[in-house]
C-alpha cells in the first residue's frame, strides 16, 4: 500500500483513538486521584478551599496520566494501521 493511503487510513483511527483516550485517561486520572489524595474530587484551579500545592501537584499528575495514556494509544493505533496495510503511518 502506498504511503499516502497508509497515512489516511489512520487519520479516523487516530481521532476515535484520541477520543477514546481522553475518556480513557480521565477515568485514570479520578481512580488515581482518590487513591492518592484520599478525596473524591479533584480541585479545580479557581478552587478557593485548595491550595497551589494541591492544585498543582493534581495538574502535573492529569497531565502525565493524559502523556502516557494518549502515548500508548496513539502506538497501539499505529502498529494496528502497520498491521492492516503493511506500512507505519507517517
Amino acid at each position: 500500500m502506498s504511503k499516502a493511503v497508509s497515512k489516511l487510513a489512520y487519520r479516523p483511527v487516530g481521532i476515535l483513538m484520541g477520543m477514546a483516550a481522553g475518556v480513557a485517561a480521565g477515568a485514570v486520572f479520578r481512580q488515581v486521584w482518590k487513591w492518592t489524595a484520599g478525596d473524591g474530587e479533584a480541585p479545580d484551579a479557581i478552587d478557593e478551599d485548595r491550595g497551589w500545592g494541591e492544585i498543582l501537584a493534581a495538574a502535573a499528575l492529569q497531565g502525565a496520566i493524559f502523556a502516557v495514556v494518549r502515548a500508548a494509544v496513539d502506538r497501539g493505533g499505529a502498529i494496528g494501521v502497520r498491521r492492516l496495510t503493511g506500512r507505519w503511518p507517517d
